[in-house]
């Protein structure tokens, strides 16, 4: 990829980031369900950290038009299946989701295949081994994030029947 379209694609990765950003947290703020608050606000925080890198990386790139050195470019793992797992015992209490949540979701999982489609189409256009495994860490981030998102709208769509299926054994591994 040459330096052109490494920039511009990590500029719609910012935008993109932020933007997804924006719209968790006000989806955290206006839901009255704790598992979709929870889930929205942890994603939000997980999108923040995803533009913190890559705005390091995209300064890295326009001034030394290499991959960094020294600037650490990890990410942190999500811990939106944890939040899942989290919620078994408080799921028979919680309101079921309504219609704005659900849309919500919907927007959001579209999000998130998007963002793994996006991060797997520029790991698979670089060379740099550091760069690849940077760009499929953030797929494989996007990717849980989405797999999260799915289950969400399932338990508000149907809470009685998500938390059978978990009951029987579906279980949550965080992942």
């Amino acid at each position: 990829m040459d330096q052109k379209n490494r920039l511009n694609a990590l500029d719609t990765a910012l935008k993109n980031e932020m933007a997804e950003r924006e719209f968790y947290l006000a989806n955290a703020e206006r839901t009255g369900n704790p598992l979709g608050k929870a889930m929205f606000k942890e994603i939000a925080d997980d999108e923040l950290d995803h533009y913190e890198r890559l705005l390091k990386l995209q300064e890295t790139w326009e001034n030394e038009r290499k991959w960094p050195e020294t600037i650490p470019l990890t990410v942190k793992k999500t811990n939106v299946g944890n939040i899942l797992a989290g919620m078994m015992e408080k799921v028979k209490t919680m309101p079921p989701g309504n219609d704005d949540d659900r849309a919500a979701l919907r927007k959001a999982i579209d999000f998130e295949a998007k963002g793994v489609e996006f991060y797997r189409g520029l790991r698979d256009m670089v060379q740099d081994p550091r760069e690849r495994a940077f760009f499929d860490l953030l797929a494989s981030i996007e990717e849980e994030h989405y797999v999260s998102l799915k289950e969400t709208e399932e338990y508000l769509i149907d809470p009685a029947a998500w938390y059978r299926s978990k009951e029987r054994g579906g279980g949550l591994d965080g992942a």
